[in-house]
Order: C-alpha cells, then sequence, then structure tokens
C-alpha cells in the first residue's frame, strides 16, 4: 500500500483513540491480503497510544491439530481456539487499572502459538487486532464482530494476493510446490469464507 493510503487509515485509527477508555479495532481479510503490514504499520505510527493483538495467537497448536485431524487444514476456522479469542477480546474491552493483560503471539517460522508474548497496558486506549475470521459468521466466530468498535476489511487484487502469499510460505520453509499446494488448495478455500464477510466491515480498504 502506497504511504498515503497509510496515513489515512492510521487517522482514521487515531479517531477511535479517547483518553481514560478502551476501544478494539479490528482488521479482517484474505490471506495474504496485508493484514499484519497495515495492522502493524498503524500500530507503529500510534505506538503510544496502540497496541497490536493478532488472531493468529489463538492457532491450535500442531500437536493438538494432529490428535484432531486438522493438520491439513490449518489456517480453517476450526483450527483457532475462537472461545479464547473471544475471552481475550472480552477481557481487554474491560481493562481493570494496574493491570497488564497478556496476549499470545505466533511464530510464524515455527508455525506454532507463543502464549504470554504481548502486554497490553491497562491504560493503552486503542488495541488493534487482525486476522482472517473476525466477520465469520459460524463456526463460533459470531461472537467477535460484536467485540470490535469497529472492524475494517482489506481487499487485495488475487493476481497480486495469492503470487505474495506463496513467496510468504516458501519465505518460511515450505518447498516451492508444497506452497503453490496449500495455498490454491487450503488458503483459497479459507479466503471463500472470509469474502463472505466482506458487508459487515465498517470499512472496506482496497489495496493497491
Amino acid at each position: 500500500m502506497d504511504v498515503q493510503q497509510l496515513d489515512r487509515l492510521v487517522e482514521r485509527a487515531r479517531g477511535l483513540v479517547v483518553r481514560g477508555e478502551r476501544r478494539v479495532l479490528g482488521i479482517a481479510g484474505a490471506p495474504g491480503a496485508g493484514k499484519s503490514t497495515v495492522a502493524a504499520g498503524i500500530v507503529e505510527r500510534l505506538r503510544d497510544v496502540a497496541v497490536l493483538v493478532p488472531m493468529d495467537g489463538f492457532h491450535l497448536a500442531q500437536a493438538e491439530l494432529v490428535r484432531l485431524g486438522r493438520e491439513g487444514r490449518k489456517g480453517a476456522p476450526d483450527t483457532f481456539d475462537v472461545a479464547g479469542y473471544a475471552a481475550l477480546l472480552a477481557r481487554l474491552r474491560a481493562p481493570e487499572p494496574g493491570v497488564t493483560v497478556y496476549a499470545p503471539a505466533f511464530d510464524r517460522a515455527r508455525e506454532e502459538p507463543v502464549a504470554g508474548s504481548i502486554p497490553v497496558p491497562a491504560e493503552t486506549p486503542l488495541v488493534v487486532t487482525e486476522g482472517n475470521y473476525l466477520l465469520h459468521e459460524a463456526d463460533g466466530w459470531a461472537a467477535v464482530r460484536g467485540l470490535l468498535d469497529a472492524c475494517w476489511f482489506l481487499e487485495l487484487d488475487d493476481r497480486q494476493r495469492v503470487p505474495r502469499l506463496i513467496e510468504r510460505h516458501v519465505r518460511f520453509g515450505k518447498e516451492r510446490d508444497h506452497a503453490e499446494r496449500w495455498v490454491l488448495g487450503s488458503d483459497e478455500a479459507n479466503a471463500r469464507l472470509v469474502a463472505a464477510g466482506r458487508d459487515r466491515a465498517d470499512l472496506v480498504v482496497r489495496l493497491s
């Protein structure tokens, strides 16, 4: 995305900041749409008032996916701890004075969640969270939308998004053939589910 577009999104996010209150901004979109990049860019610009809590920290561990027989669909809606994610969002919406909440992160190199990685101080007024299923209505995800003060949906042309997603998988260790099969199979199936939630967003952002 260009700098001017990011500037506009930063200012829109800044408009959610109210000192002494806690607001939660969600950023949704298909795999590879640019959610992580946009969310990180916003939080970097608003570093004194915002913290980033990605949905990906609630991936089920690989061992649990294997136990459930879902390892071949990692990234699908039922491969996350959605109840845990919703519980964390609810807790973040009602901060206790002086209490820091710790959120999990996701280690892309290991493809595993890492508990207790992200501190969210009580006085931080804006939490930015990003992920595929913030606007999804099935598989237990419907409660998430009501825990967000605003939710944006990012769109990127598939001719850019799909190759970029393949390269990301390769960068984090997949063989190219495997990465292509995974993206065109599992990731694109998930992208179609994500697209169904587009109309529930407060803002649709077309990235270039």
